[in-house]
């Protein structure tokens, strides 16, 4: 990392020969709004973005992080060295919205891109990348970046790639310190869906791929806040049809579609920013005594519209390693997280139950209302990346409306 002095109009070759700075040009830089400026090699599409600077610790899956939703808005920092190297494909795509990317800004690595090594792979990570318009910074000290994020927070950077390795850094360090911060911010505007639609894809099976549900005894509708696929899939394998509906839908419009069930998603931003308009929906909803079941950003709004307060986390969550222990059944999973906002579990009224809590910070990662059919949790369970120990939450919702369904009929 270099502290550049704030009268640099460009970095060249020969303004780092006259500092002393290494000889070979850096052809990309990560700017930080605090002043820091780190140098590196660019890959992937050239040009420069802002977003907000995490650190994911996932060990595997590094093209599902990058397509998923909830990173809208943020340049990632992988703590594991080795990314790229399996190459890319399109199997492994986790938004669902392809004509909206997944807004990811970029991602910062320790080691340079290598030729891919894997069986599935149809394209290399470089070539993915320049497709899908992401930055990236490689030959970074990834450790010392992550460490200052833990110190500092995540902090607001513009990530810049420029091969002839000239820049206007004041101009830069201008463009991060304005960069707009992430708490009040709607993303999920930015990666909803345009208009509802069918899914019957299940989950991915060795040897064969993924698959196509056959008869389903419920309809679940799921609102995209920024839907990730596999956690489509996961609802299609446990024997749900879905149909998906915008951000914006209403609860009028949800409930005219007569579902056994409502599935709040995951998404990027603020969950009181998206809140404005999708709280008092999931009231209604709430109050129809429908099943539902909420995950990420969908437990953040549920959170709210129960009458409590969401909280901006300093470094937040971000990795497919973290313990989490379910209160009902007094098991700890290892589960796989994305969010940079909790529930604060104070504000929580006496109507609702605690049901899981990070084992990492104590932070809140599931509530249920006491006396219905509604629950939600923090994390993913649909682990893609990830481990699989929370895929029960998918049959804990079914159960919800195989009992609804027989009271009914009853």
């Amino acid at each position: 990392m270099t502290e550049h002095p704030d009268n640099d109009e460009q970095v060249s070759a020969q303004g780092r020969a006259t500092k002393g700075w290494a000889e070979e040009a850096p052809t990309a830089l990560l700017v930080l709004a605090d002043g820091t400026v780190i140098e590196g090699r660019g890959a992937g599409a050239v040009g420069h973005a802002v977003g907000e600077v995490c650190f994911n610790t996932a060990m595997t899956g590094y093209q599902e992080i990058l397509t998923d939703p909830s990173y809208a808005g943020q340049i990632i920092t992988f703590t594991f060295p080795h990314i790229g190297n399996v190459g890319a494909n399109n199997e492994d795509i986790e938004t669902t919205n392809l004509a909206a990317s997944s807004g990811v800004r970029g991602c910062v690595l320790r080691t340079e891109i290598t030729q891919p090594s894997n069986y599935r792979a149809s394209q290399g990570f470089d070539d993915w990348l320049k497709a899908r318009g992401i930055i990236a910074l490689t030959g970074v000290d990834t450790r010392a970046l992550t460490g200052l994020i833990r110190e500092k927070g995540m902090l607001n950077a513009v990530i810049a790639h420029a091969p002839d390795g000239r820049f206007d850094l004041d101009a830069l360090k201008r463009e991060a310190a304005a960069c707009p911060a992430m708490l009040g911010l709607d993303l999920a505007k930015d990666v909803t869906c345009g208009q509802s639609y069918d899914w019957d894809e299940t989950e991915w099976q060795w040897g064969d791929g993924y698959g196509r549900g056959g008869a389903a005894r419920f309809h679940v509708v799921a609102i995209d806040y920024g839907l990730k696929r596999n956690i489509l899939r996961e609802l299609a394998t446990a024997g749900c049809r879905l149909t998906i509906v915008p951000a914006t839908a209403t609860a009028e419009e949800i409930l005219e579609r007569k579902p056994d069930g409502v599935f709040l998603s995951n998404g990027p931003g603020d969950p009181a920013a998206t809140g404005v308009y999708a709280v008092p929906e999931i009231k209604k909803l709430v109050e129809s005594g429908l099943p539902l079941f909420g995950i990420c950003l969908g437990h953040q709004m549920l959170g709210l519209a129960l009458g409590g307060t969401t909280r901006k986390m300093h470094q937040g969550h971000h990795g497919a390693n973290h313990p989490v222990k379910d209160f009902t059944t007094a098991k700890v999973e290892i589960t796989s997280m994305n969010h940079g906002f909790a529930v604060d579990r104070d504000s929580l009224p006496e109507t609702v139950e605690e049901t899981h809590v990070s084992l990492f910070d104590g932070s809140n990662a599931g509530l249920k209302v006491k006396g219905k059919p509604v629950f939600s949790v923090q994390y993913h369970p649909e682990a893609s990346p990830g481990p699989q120990d929370s895929h029960y939450l998918f049959g804990r919702f079914v159960d919800c409306m195989e009992q609804a369904k027989e009271r009914s009929e009853d």
